[in-house]
């Protein structure tokens, strides 16, 4: 039975989100390092997954001279699909031509900074439930940390938020939640914010930065334990990824992370231990100072962490 919230009209997930970059190589290399499923379409295209679920969560097109967000696709519940048209439709919010053929029970409209949106019927993605946290052993007679030669390639669970930018927040927040049902969690007024779904998800299912334009700044996915966060760091830098930021832990979400950037200078995120909200709580959402909006404990962020380097 789908956990929902009563009486919201509510994208429930992030169901993939797509981007093009100059060298599909580059992009294989990258996502594979990180620990993700990366599978050649034939048609040309990469997909990437997680392993061990039948969900994709990506598709990474060639094209152009520099990497470009080309569209996210939204989820919601088949008995939602007209009502959510209609309450759209409501807002005068432009439709447009379909982008992809593969939905079959899907519209699209033109969302904030012109960025195409997907809306889709399909299964719920975004988790039900509090992402697990294994512990490390609290006592042990032969030592608790494991050897060197027993690490193996980390491999993140699921997606857990995406960060993208936009020129105005506050109209972005305002179109994501009263357009398309995302609750806000926390932000920084104007600078950042952080949503999650109404139906149930992490502290965030989408962020948005301040920016000049429309862009992808990273994607998030859920590690288990905090060995993993470290310990894909240290894969990354020895796949030749030593650019990044972390490790740290966030006040809003309370994650620990580790960002790594990638060739186009944009991130992809370890994420562990973020907070969960769930589809029957109100999450007591407030306006935090900008510096609560980075980090509790950690290195300082590059310079260029929150550049946008599509609009460059």
């Amino acid at each position: 039975m789908n956990k929902k919230r009563k009486n919201q009209l509510a994208i429930h997930s992030i169901c993939e989100f797509v981007f093009s970059v100059p060298d599909l190589q580059q992009a294989y290399d990258f996502y594979n390092a990180f620990g993700l499923e990366v599978k050649n379409s034939s048609e040309g295209y990469l997909e990437l997954y997680t392993y061990g679920c039948a969900h994709r969560w990506a598709r990474i097109y060639q094209d152009g001279d520099k990497k470009q967000l080309k569209w996210l696709s939204f989820g919601i519940y088949a008995e939602d699909f007209e009502a959510i048209q209609q309450h759209i439709i409501s807002k005068n919010i432009p439709m447009i031509a379909a982008l992809d053929d593969q939905a079959k029970q899907s519209f699209w409209i033109e969302g904030p900074d012109s960025l195409p949106l997907q809306i889709m019927v399909t299964d719920k993605v975004s988790p039900d439930f509090k992402s697990q946290a294994i512990h490390p052993l609290t006592e042990s007679l032969v030592g608790r940390a494991p050897n060197r030669k027993l690490i193996t390639q980390v491999n993140p669970g699921y997606l857990s938020h995406l960060s993208i930018f936009a020129t105005d927040v506050e109209a972005t927040v305002s179109f994501y939640v009263n357009v398309l049902g995302l609750r806000i969690s926390d932000q920084s007024r104007g600078i950042v914010a952080f949503l999650h779904g109404a139906h149930g998800s992490d502290h965030h299912l989408l962020a948005i930065a301040k920016s000049n334009g429309s862009g992808l700044h990273h994607s998030s996915w859920n590690v288990d334990r905090i060995d993993d966060v470290g310990m894909g760091k240290q894969q990354m830098e020895q796949a030749g990824y030593d650019q990044g930021w972390g490790m740290g832990r966030h006040v809003l979400g309370s994650n620990y992370f580790h960002y790594v950037r990638d060739p186009w200078g944009s991130y992809a995120e370890y994420s562990h231990d973020i907070d969960f909200v769930a589809h029957d709580h109100d999450w007591p959402a407030a306006d935090h100072p900008v510096e609560d909006s980075m980090f509790v404990w950690g290195p300082n962020p590059p310079k260029d962490f929150i550049i946008n380097y599509e609009t460059i």
